[in-house]
């Protein structure tokens, strides 16, 4: 079934098949006129709609909004394990610690080409057993280097999705899921 993306491809369609009875229409006329089957006012909401699919960062900043960044916190209980798991096996960089005071809880930032975490002690942070779903390039070497590290708590696999993607997924020591993605295709 169609739908409002394959809107150039139904104003072709549509021409062709008025053609056909001797109504001349134009390209944009026919444009206009599925722009109108959406529920749309013109073409140019349409294709704009269309666009916002496509680019979805693009579309934001055409309209005034955009988010310039998105840091999930995850729940840690022992800064050791933390260290050890996103340091040590993943290669993650810690770029700052912060605490309140002395022995207070720890909340930290952690990064590793171009993703950035934040790590949490606090107990109304976060809720252990999130899931963060990351898009990379590269993810074949990186499955390897993690195998390479024998980390004893993980061996994560290298498996295809249902969405034209590989996946390696790594569980944290604290019931968290990082599933790292690399998309088949051009997309995302």
């Amino acid at each position: 079934m169609r739908d409002f993306r394959d809107a150039k491809s139904m104003a072709k369609a549509l021409r062709a098949v008025m053609a056909e009875r001797d109504i001349e229409l134009t390209h944009s006329e026919t444009l206009e006129i599925v722009a109108r089957q959406f529920g749309l006012d013109d073409w140019n909401v349409l294709a704009a709609a269309i666009a916002a699919e496509a680019d979805p960062i693009k579309a934001a900043a055409a309209d005034g909004l955009q988010f310039t960044r998105v840091i999930p916190i995850l729940r840690i209980f022992d800064i050791a394990k933390a260290m050890e798991f996103y340091r040590d096996f993943l290669g993650f960089h810690v770029d700052w610690e912060h605490r309140y005071g002395e022995g207070m809880p720890l909340y930290a930032q952690i990064s590793r080409a171009g993703a950035v975490l934040h790590l949490s002690e606090h107990h109304g942070d976060a809720s252990p057993g999130s899931t963060v779903f990351v898009w990379m390039r590269g993810i074949e070497a990186f499955h390897r280097e993690l195998l390479a590290k024998k980390y004893g708590y993980s061996r994560p696999g290298l498996q295809d999705t249902g969405f034209d993607a590989r996946m390696v997924q790594v569980p944290d020591p604290f019931g968290n899921r990082i599933r790292f993605h690399e998309a088949n295709s051009e997309s995302p």
